[in-house]
């Protein structure tokens, strides 16, 4: 997953200005194209939010969640990428990435994303 421009600026502040790097909650969104550094085309429409990750333990510089995350009543969309999120609404951009396939939605189906389908790596 590259980082946004928020999260390496934060990562490099933390680093080397003492400067505090805390997400309480990460929330993934679906995109209908690249989100690029900022988190564009995010889905929007029908009944779509972000939804609360639970990621499993960090080992070997990888993550990946241990709960099944649900995307009800979708709006028609055609999701490509998967982005991370400090907040469940605004709050700051931090990953994005493509989908193994793109996946077509019709209006009011439900997106899932296995357990253990989403993970992240820093190499």
């Amino acid at each position: 997953m590259p980082k946004s421009t928020y999260l390496r600026n934060a990562v490099l502040s933390a680093v080397f200005k003492n400067a505090s790097l805390v997400v309480a909650q990460a929330y993934l969104s679906l995109h209908t194209a690249d989100p690029g550094l900022t988190g564009t085309s995010e889905v929007s429409g029908g009944s779509y939010a972000r939804q609360a990750i639970t990621m499993g333990t960090v080992s070997a510089g990888s993550v990946a969640n241990t709960v099944l995350i649900a995307f009800d009543s979708m709006p028609a969309a055609t999701v490509t990428h998967v982005g991370v999120w400090s907040a469940s609404t605004a709050g700051d951009f931090l990953y994005g990435k493509s989908v193994t396939s793109s996946k077509t939605y019709g209006a009011g189906d439900r997106a899932e994303v296995a357990t253990g389908a989403l993970t992240a790596t820093e190499t």
